[in-house]
C-alpha cells in the first residue's frame, strides 16, 4: 500500500472513530499531496515525493508550535504539536547523530572535499543521499563540523 493510499485509508478510519485532531492533520496532508500531484501533470505522487512533502509539513508544524509557545498561546501550540505527532507517525525514523556523521563522512570522502570551499558539493550529494532520513539543517551542521 502506498503512502497516499495509507493516508486515505486512515482518513476514513479517523472519520469513523471521530478522531478530530487526527482527521484535521490527515486532511492537511492529503491536501498538500493533491496539490503536489497536480503540479507535475501526471496526477500521481510516489512515496519519495510524499515523504518529502510530509517532512515539510511536519517541520512547519513544529516551527509553528515553537512560535505559539513563545507567544504564550498554549491552545494553538497544542493543536500544532498534535498535528506534528500525527504526521511524524508516517515519516521514516530519523537517523541518529552517529549514523548521520558516518554517512556524511562517507560522502565527503567520495566527493574528495578538503575544506569549507567544497561544502556545496558535499551538501548536494548528502541531501540527495539522505533525503527523508535527515533534516537539511542537521546535515548542514554535520558537514560544517566535519569540513572545518
Amino acid at each position: 500500500m502506498s503512502l497516499v493510499e495509507q493516508i486515505n485509508a486512515d482518513i476514513k478510519a479517523a472519520m469513523i472513530a471521530k478522531e478530530r485532531d487526527k482527521l484535521d492533520a490527515l486532511r492537511a496532508v492529503k491536501s498538500a499531496l493533491l496539490l503536489e500531484a497536480t503540479k507535475g501533470g501526471d496526477n500521481s505522487v510516489d512515496d519519495a515525493l510524499a515523504t518529502k512533502v510530509m517532512m515539510k509539513l511536519h517541520k512547519q508544524r513544529v516551527e509553528a508550535a515553537a512560535i505559539y509557545k513563545e507567544q504564550g498561546r498554549d491552545d494553538l501550540e497544542r493543536d500544532e504539536r498534535v498535528q506534528a505527532d500525527v504526521i511524524a507517525a508516517y515519516l521514516p525514523e530519523p537517523m541518529s547523530p552517529e549514523e548521520l556523521k558516518g554517512k556524511v563522512a562517507a560522502v565527503i570522502q567520495e566527493v574528495g572535499a578538503t575544506g569549507m570551499q567544497d561544502m556545496g558539493k558535499v551538501m548536494g550529494k548528502a541531501t540527495a543521499a539522505l533525503a527523508g532520513k535527515a533534516d537539511g539543517k542537521a546535515i548542514s551542521a554535520v558537514v560544517r563540523e566535519l569540513l572545518s
